[in-house]
């Protein structure tokens, strides 16, 4: 395996700067890998060979002139919920797929300006509904590091991409966890920024109010780059907010020390997996080490997240998903009556996952249970809000696990939704309060698999939580193996 696959972004932005390498080069380099390892992995349900190469040509002309950003002439995936120009965007969905959009979001016009060199869009759970990435259209992704195990979801084509290094870095969505988990289960950095931090426009919704633009990297110095680009005010996006961005990757080196983080005491709940107990107990050592106090907190409310989120995600996807009715764009099923259409459409559109939210938020946005349900979890998470205000009095950051578990084996909870949701138990109260949260690498469990550690911060305060976990990162010194993915097959473990 070519040594160029295994550095991270931040290094390849150096050789590229000293023309040590060239971007077409480097792009060779990455669809090579990706020919080899993604039979096994089904991480990409596009791969854009041509227009990366065209990128990664018009890249290098900058390159020679000694331009520079984060991004120019870097291979990069985006999760295939992120609108692109003149490229199919299925959001892993059959009623998507064969849709190609007329225009970029406002993500990928910022990408491509920085010089980003696409190579494909990532296998996702269908309408970024699931935690497992079993729920795509286009058969489920694999974790790199056991074939047999999945990669986390709903953005599990995007760690897989990035943890079997196929790219530098993707890009997902985060409504509930989507970029925090997967990037706990496949061993990489992955950061959800407050909401409104990124312009949410030209990315196809799930539940308004939740989503937001997530980084999957392999370490944070790369994370606080590629921010540095994406993030920003966007007028075609009024939930995006006007705070100026700061220069994050020029922000890291200044310490934590003094710093009081806070350890909420539900986190510790019955469930955590023993392993997943040892990451935060070793995560606290480390971040004594690197001069921080560790203190208790409480979040009471926190118990009531999960239920909380599934009835308000729901009802957002229900009205947001209305717009799949098979007249104006996707998959139409012809029928002589209009409404049999729609039902037939929708029948073979979508897949049981979706269904299963779309019918629990109708429900609970019907006349009559709107204020049993979606009112009354409404107040529920300004509750959870507020405790996260209250914590935050105390504590600079607050920690805590990613995942009760680690990356579990494929079909092992599909046949039961409540477990499926209970993974994105601790990772839920981030999206509710509209936090900042990232996830890091703290060590592998007994069987191998990674265990992430999660890192929340203040709105808006991504400059205070990179620092931590790039102080941590530094202190913890994990030294990752990744799995070469050459000599085994999807069979094999």
């Amino acid at each position: 395996m070519n040594e160029l696959l295994k550095k991270n972004l931040y290094e390849i932005r150096e050789l590229l700067d000293k023309k040590e390498i060239s971007s077409p080069e480097l792009l060779q380099i990455c669809l090579e890998r990706i020919e080899k390892v993604e039979p096994k992995l089904n991480a990409l349900i596009t791969i854009t060979e041509d227009i990366a190469g065209a990128q990664a040509n018009e890249a290098q002309k900058r390159i020679e002139r000694n331009e520079t950003t984060p991004l120019l002439g870097i291979p990069i995936t985006l999760k295939d919920i992120f609108v692109t120009k003149d490229i199919r965007t299925t959001c892993g969905s059959k009623i998507l797929e064969n849709y190609i959009p007329q225009y970029d979001g406002t993500v990928v016009e910022k990408v491509i300006a920085a010089g980003g060199v696409m190579v494909g869009k990532n296998n996702m759970d269908e309408f970024a509904m699931g935690s497992s990435n079993e729920n795509s259209y286009f058969g489920p992704v694999r974790n790199p590091w056991d074939l047999e195990r999945v990669p986390g979801g709903s953005s599990g084509g995007s760690a897989a991409s990035v943890a079997g290094l196929e790219c530098y870095v993707s890009l997902g969505t985060d409504t509930g966890g989507s970029v925090r988990q997967p990037a706990s289960f496949c061993g990489v950095v992955g950061l959800k920024p407050t909401y409104g931090r990124i312009s949410r426009y030209g990315i196809i919704a799930f539940a308004s109010s939740l989503d937001q633009v997530g980084i999957i990297t392999r370490c944070v110095r790369d994370c606080a780059m590629v921010l540095e680009v994406i993030a920003g005010y966007d007028p075609k996006d009024s939930t995006s907010s006007p705070i100026p961005v700061p220069p994050y990757s020029r922000l890291l080196d200044e310490g934590i020390k003094g710093w009081k983080i806070g350890l909420p005491v539900e986190f510790l709940s019955e469930g955590l997996e023993e392993d997943v107990l040892k990451g935060i107990e070793r995560a606290k050592e480390v971040l004594k080490e690197a001069g921080a106090e560790i203190v208790d907190v409480s979040l009471p409310h926190l118990p009531y997240a999960v239920s909380v989120y599934y009835i308000i995600a729901p009802s957002e996807a229900s009205s947001n998903l209305a717009r799949y009715d098979g007249v104006r764009y996707g998959l139409r099923v012809n029928s002589s009556d209009l409404i049999e259409m729609y039902m037939k459409t929708r029948a073979q559109g979508f897949g049981p996952e979706v269904k299963r939210r779309i019918m629990l938020g109708t429900y609970a946005l019907s006349a009559g249970y709107y204020d049993a349900y979606y009112l009354k979890a409404q107040k529920v998470r300004t509750l959870i809000k507020k405790d996260f205000e209250k914590a935050f009095e105390k504590v600079d950051i607050i920690m805590g696990p990613v995942s009760p578990t680690t990356a579990f084996k494929i079909g092992e909870k599909t046949s039961d939704p409540l477990q499926m949701y209970l993974s994105d138990i601790f990772t839920i109260p981030v999206n509710l309060a509209g936090l900042g949260g990232i996830s890091v690498p703290v060590g592998f469990d007994r069987k191998g698999l990674p265990v992430g550690i999660q890192f929340i911060c203040k709105p808006y305060r991504e400059d205070e939580l990179l620092r931590c976990a790039y102080h941590f990162e530094k202190t913890n010194a994990l030294k990752i193996e990744w799995p070469s993915l050459e000599d085994v097959s999807p069979s094999q473990k």
